[in-house]
């Protein structure tokens, strides 16, 4: 006789997203009781299907959609396939939510409310899941805060009812000056709400400025700074190892991906052939 499946959880807090408690498992015969958060629950059903009550009826979740559960709503969860469903889940308080909008001076009165307990956008769905997956990972706070705010505000824009978030200005020192403390800040960077806080700016605005007039969130920038400083300390024939501790990255193996995914060789191959040619 085969033995069961073994059902697999991974739980935890998020600290660069404010401790957002969040869930990642994989179930087969998990069945949930009627219950309620006090915050929010989002999940992302990435494999077979949920079936859960809330608000009066029976709702399936299906490979690809999203249960959305606003705060204090009953609710249960139970298998709709023969394999179980796996889900990754976040479920951050109100002030989580309202504090993205407060920073966009959104008119809102009181939470955020969503209507369908089932939503079916693919591209709304890809943000959470990146999301969790950078906050599983450990990426850095500027990255998960960035893409948090990129995440909860197209949830909101695309399923509340609330008015539309101002466009963001040309602030040309803020980009310059934030620009320079992540210059400054390569192997340590900077969190989103740091660099916001330099620059006298609410951290959402300050990302969808810097965005604005750098084609790049600033993570993005950041990592290809990294790299770019990375050529120059080659070129001068530092070792690959050195250069990893010196610019913050995870390990050496961690800098030859980036820098081959970049520039299409590894940082060995790239001093070798910049020193040789210095000595020709």
């Amino acid at each position: 006789m085969n033995a069961a499946p073994q059902e697999q959880t991974h739980f935890w807090q998020a600290p660069a997203l404010g401790d957002v408690e969040m869930l990642h498992a994989r179930y087969f015969q998990q069945r949930f009781a009627p219950h309620v958060h006090e915050g929010y629950a989002i999940t992302l059903i990435t494999s077979g299907a949920q079936r859960f009550w809330h608000r009066g009826s029976e709702h399936v979740a299906p490979v690809g959609s999203m249960v959305l559960i606003n705060p204090d709503e009953i609710h249960t969860g139970a298998k709709a396939h023969e394999q179980g469903w796996r889900y990754r889940g976040l479920y951050p308080q109100g002030e989580r939510i309202t504090g993205v909008l407060d920073e966009l001076e959104i008119k809102r009165d009181g939470l955020p409310c969503f209507k369908d307990s089932v939503l079916h956008d693919p591209q709304l769905a890809n943000a959470f899941i990146q999301l969790h997956c950078l906050a599983e990972q450990g990426a850095s706070a500027l990255e998960q805060q960035s893409a948090w705010r990129e995440a909860v505000l197209m949830l909101v824009h695309r399923h509340a009812r609330i008015a539309s978030p101002r466009e963001p200005g040309n602030e040309p020192c803020a980009v310059a000056r934030a620009k320079e403390l992540m210059d400054s800040r390569l192997a340590y960077p900077p969190s989103l709400q740091e660099l916001a806080t330099a620059v006298n700016l609410s951290p959402f605005h300050f990302a969808r400025v810097f965005r604005q007039a750098t084609g790049l969130p600033p993570h993005a920038w950041l990592k290809q700074r990294r790299l770019s400083r990375a050529r120059e300390l080659l070129k001068n024939d530092c070792l690959p190892f050195n250069v990893a501790f010196a610019l913050g990255f995870s390990d050496q193996s961690h800098l030859n991906r980036q820098f081959k995914q970049a520039y299409g060789v590894t940082p060995g191959e790239y001093r070798r052939a910049c020193v040789g040619d210095q000595l020709a």
